[in-house]
């Protein structure tokens, strides 16, 4: 048992920084699919404009905050241990529970996408019996790619990111003799759907603190990962961009149209037949894309929580490829059973809950800066104390303007989440207790007790003693 878990360990391949910023992309964006609602909710010049001004007070923040964090704790558990240093084990669980159930809803997305965009060409794909069993097949196609090792996952993110931008940079030079700039500015400020525009530009551009729970996989964390968050903003935010320049501006306005799935149509309006298929294969390749590195992400995560000693130690198990097999198993699982909510109910239900993950996340941040200024940070944000809290005001009074635009009905099912993390973390507890599973913390993990003395009465409270596994 102790030579094969060597072998895992000493074959496991390191991700470089070009994989990195892929994987990036598809956990926060993957293109511009996904993004019509925002014009349906709010016309050309709303949209357009959201995508350039919101990730000035969201996405920058929630990156730069990820960047000093996981150069801080270069490990599986990611925003886990940060909340848990800072807060205590029982937030730093509270958050894992969170971020894990946001995540599984956030992948139950991606093949209702996929079959949205296919489902104009192939119409049986629309409902019933063959829907169902198109889940279940691509679930278990791209399940079993996160089983065959992250390295594939990487490479396979960079290939199908060109293959996916591609057709839209077509689309761009192809539109131009259609182009009509006044396009852009419609708009009326009185009949703006706030609920569907602000949940459309929240999910399309958060999930920056993803990595985080890749450090440990990643080649030069402390330099690649600082690195990797900037290029992946700038791609992330001209994928969005550019198309609904161009799909906004080269086409008459429809606003009632513009909703998941319709850049084939605006491709077939401005190019023709064959480039509406490309995108659509293309919108079928980049959900692919964004499936396998938000199962990543979570499976990942669930690793680093048991190696903390936050998870029973069957969760820190690795596959031969070097992957979290009970983890990817678990989270396939809850995306099957997800699969049927609306794009509409998910999209609302994450946001919900991952205002709830950012916000302690934030209070990590600023409460690690307050308490242990002077712990080891590869990568700092430049800016003092004051600034660190200034950083966090603008995406903590969006995630308020989120949260106040919730429906009923995802406020009970996301409540009735954070309820179960609440009981879960106990239970937990008394299942150790009663030695009813294994929990150990894997002596692998670097020993941060003593590394100062501040950091030392932070971190050493949730790690306690170490165990061989």
């Amino acid at each position: 048992m102790e030579k094969a878990a060597d072998f895992v360990k000493a074959s496991r391949v390191k991700i470089s920084i070009i994989p990195l910023i892929f994987i990036i992309f598809y956990e926060v964006s993957g293109g511009p699919f996904g993004v019509e609602d925002s014009v349906k909710a709010a016309g050309p010049l709303l949209a357009l404009a959201g995508f350039l001004i919101f990730p000035l007070f969201w996405s920058v923040p929630e990156a730069l905050v990820t960047a000093e964090m996981v150069t801080m704790f270069p490990e599986n558990s990611g925003y886990v241990v940060w909340v848990s240093s800072a807060l205590g084990p029982f937030w730093g669980f509270q958050l894992g529970f969170m971020k894990w159930i946001g995540g599984v809803v956030d992948n139950a997305l991606y093949p209702v996408l996929f079959l949205d965009y296919l489902k104009s060409g192939i119409p049986a794909l629309g409902g019933g019996l063959p829907r169902v069993a198109a889940v279940l097949a691509l679930t278990i196609v791209l399940t079993y790619l996160n089983y065959r090792g992250l390295s594939i996952v990487g490479w396979a993110a960079v290939v199908i990111g060109i293959f996916s931008i591609l057709p839209f940079v077509v689309m761009g030079f192809v539109s131009i003799p259609k182009m009509k700039p006044r396009r852009w500015l419609a708009g009326d400020i009185h009949t703006v759907d706030w609920s569907l525009y602000l949940n459309t530009l929240f999910w399309n551009l958060n999930y920056w603190d993803s990595i985080s729970t890749l450090a440990g996989e990643v080649e030069n964390p402390k330099k690649n990962l600082p690195k990797a968050l900037l290029y992946a903003m700038i791609l992330v935010v001209l994928a969005y961009f550019l198309p609904l320049l161009t799909g906004t501006g080269a086409i008459p306005l429809n606003g009632e149209l513009w909703t998941d799935g319709y850049f084939s149509e605006v491709a077939k309006l401005i190019g023709g037949a064959w480039l509406s298929w490309w995108i659509q294969a293309a919108a079928a390749m980049a959900n692919m894309g964004m499936f396998v590195a938000e199962m990543s992400a979570d499976s990942f995560q669930l690793l680093g929580m048991a190696e903390r000693g936050m998870l029973p130690e069957v969760f820190a198990r690795r596959s031969r490829y070097g992957t979290p097999l009970v983890g990817i198993l678990f989270s396939a699982s809850g995306v099957l059973m997800l699969s049927w909510m609306s794009f509409q109910e998910i999209v609302a239900a994450e946001n919900f809950l991952y205002c709830f993950g950012m916000a302690l996340e934030f209070t990590a941040f600023v409460w690690l800066r307050i308490k242990a200024p002077f712990a080891p940070r590869p990568y700092k944000v430049p800016v003092g104390k004051v600034g660190a809290v200034l950083i966090c005001v603008p995406p903590m009074v969006l995630m308020c303007i989120v949260l106040a635009f919730s429906t009923l009905k995802v406020f009970v099912v996301s409540v009735g989440c954070v309820g179960i993390g609440l009981v879960f973390q106990p239970l937990m507890k008394y299942i150790e207790k009663k030695g009813l599973l294994r929990f150990s913390v894997s002596s692998d993990l670097p020993d941060i007790h003593g590394a100062a003395p501040e950091s030392e009465m932070l971190i050493g409270s949730f790690i306690g003693p170490r165990a061989n596994r």
